[in-house]
């Protein structure tokens, strides 16, 4: 298995003296966040939502939409902020989303959004801060 060297790196310890432990667990153990514990399922202003990690822009808050789902759901990642990885993963087979710049595990992507995508990529809150315009 090859292993993906990003742009932005930190040791362990690193990541665990800047993140939360909820962040931690999300961003860098793939966990999942409770379903609607997170205040940016609420955030509805103009800006961009960027990796908690890195401060990568992740997403435009234009494309941010009401899933039902607990957690921020999107039709499309900006440009190259995002890559996706085959999640395995509790006897499911998944689209994982994790930033492209330093790999943190955002969330999943499926394909039953709304038009125009049909995408809906469904972040954990934690994984992301909000920069309004």
């Amino acid at each position: 298995m090859t292993v993906k060297t990003y742009a932005f790196t930190r040791t362990d310890a690193e990541w665990r003296q800047m993140l939360t432990p909820e962040q931690y667990d999300v961003m860098r153990n793939h966990g999942t966040e409770a379903p609607g514990s997170c205040a940016l399922l609420q955030e509805k202003r103009p800006g961009q939502f960027t990796c908690a990690g890195c401060d990568q822009p992740l997403f435009e808050a234009k494309l941010k939409f009401e899933s039902g789902t607990g957690w921020p759901s999107f039709n499309d990642p900006i440009d190259g902020a995002t890559e996706t990885s085959v999640d395995r993963a509790y006897g499911m087979v998944r689209t994982e989303v994790h930033c492209a710049t330093c790999g943190s595990h955002l969330g999943h992507v499926f394909d039953d959004g709304p038009p125009p995508t049909h995408l809906r990529y469904c972040i954990n809150g934690v994984a992301m801060n909000f920069v309004p315009d």
